[in-house]
């Protein structure tokens, strides 16, 4: 069965076996005759208007409003597009664009089908809101030219929403992260409503599914709502989806279970009654639910409103094209006219679908969108959907507090998560309304904790988190964490995603598909920088010794190193003063997919404030202190790179400082991991001469690193004389062990580094040579019996995380 196979467009489901009584769950509303006249005559020249745009787009590159027969030169030589979508997105901008009109409301739009990129370009155009951010695509004749004939067009408009579309807050092309994304853009906006359209496909996804729970996260007295419709069309590319298999029945029961009220969109005679008097309805209920909250009532669980859209995929698109069903199937999905620019019969079927929509009535001869059109269309430029500021120039600085008035003293012991958890509570107070963390259930493991003695969870379906203002969402579900930070950061605050190591990786696409919105905005002129996205990754591989193999994994560090470098930065401080800079830092930051790896442990604390302020700008150091005569005229480089792999090369260098006096080492820490990459790949990227004065000319450098090796031997490259290079990180070997085994099975140990340091010290220092063999003859017994007692007494040696002493 190549593809799917129907008898008839459009088909209904089949019914379910399921009560009828469940139907009496869904809101009965009196729909026909709900809109005027005027207001039913205007909706619907608008959504002609702009469906005959979205189909014109995807076909034409002349003769844009066919005031001639169409030729085979007037169709584009490439035919991309998804036009099944759009008619469902055009009708419900169209209603939008009716309610805003008339009652003000301040609205954003959200669109999961981000494939529709024609619907919403077409009713940009239509309102204006092109010109106003791209002023050659005016409201007339030649403005249409350009739109049409620059769609899916080299050096046009792409396929998809993006960064250059405006009112865009959400990168259309990956599935599953409208909902979230909407949700994080209504916390702490108290008067916005996102209005998102989950396509029934996107409603497949796992993301999705968890997203739907987000109502639960939502305090009504402090942030806006969000008003989810399921545009339900049936079809996804060549098969029938899960939800258009679903009878009402079904479907009510499903969201309502999840906590909504579920209104399902269906009368298609009727539909634009049908649909405005449902909006204005679900409007309605999220008053109910803010008034009452914001009076000092909350309601305990409130019902928010949710629309189902059921309408055919392509509704107005041609019904058949050669014999095939197309309007109601997958037919629909893409192009449904593939061949019209060499066949006759497909030429003369697109003239009559674009000929059926008579642009003659909405369109002057200049061009310009007719009074019926115009009327429906928001009066206040600032209302228009396409040009909220909170979607392009919303952002708010946060207020940080100096981080040093939270360090800690040199030569203690500190967890870096224990510090910066102080002064996390520190920024919570002093941004109240501007600053949020998201947590997958892991702010106390993490031992980031002291945040909650600032505020608390905003949970709201649990009494005692209920309307008491939280700053923390923790919601086991990384997908829900990363798609409400990435609407939060996008319409202008600041947020942080901490999460055990291992899983950051679940989110690794969509943060790559948000790099990509934020290169495409901060190459588009009119949109204004927004925060970063800030992640503290810890509960690290070096210390998941207790929960095993499958804790441990360092491979987001990768992920980021992939992006493009302007928008890439990772840190690996070494302390807990070091990582306090860090945050503090990152939080300040525009525009940057900012990683800080770091330990909950306590672990030494190897610098002052002031020394660790210079080494966080400098990127790197050589640490004088763990160096024979301070580094000068080194036989061998050490590098640590990680809070626990630092220690090893300070404790082995310690270790050489006793068992070979004449070595002479040299210990550089990196906390900025991008200094690193060759000359002028970075933007952090150290000069040539830097390099040399931190690694020497010709020297053997070790690494000892926190990731995986090929990272950091990809991000060395194009640096000189590698091969005196060698580097040592984690090698996927783990278990459920001791927290110096998992030093010892990834060879990053103390040991290791100190044969490293020998092994390269040799080649230059005939003293060194001399005993090299034995030296490191030893230094392997000496960890092997180090893994006997780890396996006979099932722990690590009592003294061998203490703070390393040079004497």
């Amino acid at each position: 069965m190549p593809a799917q196979i129907i008898s008839q467009p459009n088909p209904p489901p089949d019914p379910s076996s399921l009560s009828d009584e469940l139907l009496q769950l869904s809101v009965k509303l009196e729909t026909e005759g709900y809109l005027s006249p005027e207001e039913l005559n205007a909706v619907q020249a608008f959504r002609r208007a702009a469906d005959y745009i979205a189909a014109a787009m995807i076909f034409l590159k002349d003769n844009v409003l066919v005031e001639r027969d169409i030729t085979a030169e007037d169709i584009k030589p490439r035919l991309l597009g998804h036009w099944g979508t759009c008619p469902g997105l055009t009708l419900i901008y169209a209603h939008l664009n009716r309610i805003i009109r008339k009652t003000g409301l301040d609205a954003l739009y959200v669109i999961g089908p981000g494939h529709g990129a024609p619907a919403v370009l077409s009713c940009l155009w239509l309102e204006d809101s092109m010109s106003t951010f791209l002023p050659e695509i005016t409201r007339d004749a030649a403005g249409l030219q350009r739109l049409i004939s620059r769609f899916s067009a080299p050096g046009g408009f792409p396929s998809h929403i993006n960064a250059e579309t405006p009112g865009a807050i959400h990168e259309g092309g990956e599935l599953g992260y409208a909902l979230s994304v909407s949700f994080g853009a209504v916390m702490d906006n108290p008067d916005l409503v996102v209005c998102c359209v989950v396509g029934d496909g996107e409603a497949e996804t796992g993301p999705t599914a968890t997203a739907w729970h987000a109502i639960k996260y939502l305090d009504p007295a402090e942030s806006g709502a969000v008003l989810p419709i399921v545009h339900v069309n049936g079809f996804k590319i060549s098969e029938r989806t899960i939800y258009g298999v679903m009878d009402d029945k079904e479907i009510t029961a499903l969201f309502t279970g999840y906590g909504y009220q579920v209104r399902i969109v269906s009368d298609l005679p009727n539909l634009d009654n049908d649909l405005a008097a449902s909006m204005e309805w679900a409007l309605a209920e999220i008053k109910k639910i803010q008034t009452a909250a914001r009076s000092g009532s909350p309601i305990s669980k409130p019902r928010w409103p949710m629309l189902v859209l059921r309408t055919p995929k392509g509704l107005g698109g041609p019904k058949y094209v050669h014999g095939e069903i197309v309007e109601g199937s997958f037919h629909a999905h893409q192009v449904p006219l593939p061949l019209a620019k060499t066949s006759e019969d497909e030429r003369a079927s697109l003239q009559e679908w674009l000929k059926s929509y008579k642009p003659e009535e909405l369109f002057t001869k200049e061009g310009v969108p007719t009074e019926p059109v115009l009327s429906v269309i928001p009066e206040i430029n600032a209302k228009k959907l396409g040009q909220r500021v909170e979607s392009y120039a919303g952002y708010k600085p946060i207020r940080a507090p100096e981080w040093m008035d939270y360090a800690v003293e040199k030569g203690s012991q500190e967890s870096c998560m224990k510090a910066v958890g102080r002064f996390l509570k520190e920024v919570v107070v002093e941004n109240p309304k501007t600053f949020r963390i998201f947590s997958p259930d892991e702010l106390v493991s993490n031992k980031l904790d002291a945040v909650l003695d600032a505020t608390g969870r905003n949970f709201q379906w649990d009494p005692a988190c209920r309307a008491q203002g939280g700053r923390v969402i923790e919601i086991l579900s990384e997908h829900t964490c990363q798609g409400m930070l990435q609407g939060y950061t996008l319409t202008g605050r600041t947020g942080l995603f901490p999460s055990y190591e291992a899983f950051l990786g679940i989110v690794q696409t969509m943060m790559v598909q948000y790099s990509k919105f934020v290169k495409m905005g901060s190459e588009t002129k009119w949109r204004q920088p927004c925060g970063s996205l800030n992640y503290i990754e810890t509960s690290t591989w070096t210390r998941q010794e207790h929960n095993g193999f499958s804790h441990q994994n360092p491979a987001f560090i990768g992920a980021v190193l992939n992006l493009k470098p302007k928008f890439a930065r990772v840190y690996l401080p070494p302390d807990a003063n070091c990582f306090l800079s860090t945050v503090s830092h990152c939080l300040k930051a525009n525009n940057y997919v900012n990683l800080m790896v770091g330990s909950k442990q306590p672990t030494p604390v190897w610098l002052s404030a002031e020394e660790a302020a210079k080494h966080c700008i400098a990127g790197a150091s050589v640490w004088k202190f763990a160096s024979v005569e301070e580094g000068v005229n080194p036989d061998v480089v050490l590098v640590g790179i990680g809070v626990e792999v630092t220690f090893e090369v300070i404790a082995a260098a310690a270790l050489l400082r006793k068992l070979v006096p004449e070595l002479r080492v040299r210990v550089v820490n990196i906390t900025d991991l991008m200094i690193l990459s060759a000359n002028g790949s970075h933007p952090h990227s150290l000069t040539d001469e830097a390099f040399r004065t931190l690694f020497t000319d010709d020297r053997a450098i070790h690494f000892n690193y926190h990731g995986y090796p090929k990272e950091l031997k990809s991000l060395l490259w194009g640096r000189p004389n590698l091969d005196r290079v060698t580097v040592a990180g984690y090698d996927e070997e783990g278990t459920t062990t001791s927290p110096f085994d998992m030093m010892l099975c990834n060879h990053t140990s103390r040991f290791d580094v100190a044969i490293a340091a020998i092994s390269g010290g040799a080649k230059v220092n005939p003293k060194v040579a001399v005993s090299a063999h034995e030296l490191c003859s030893y230094l392997r017994h000496q960890a092997q019996k180090e893994r006997q007692y780890i396996l006979a007494n099932g722990k690590d040696h009592d003294d061998l995380f203490e703070t390393p002493k040079f004497e």
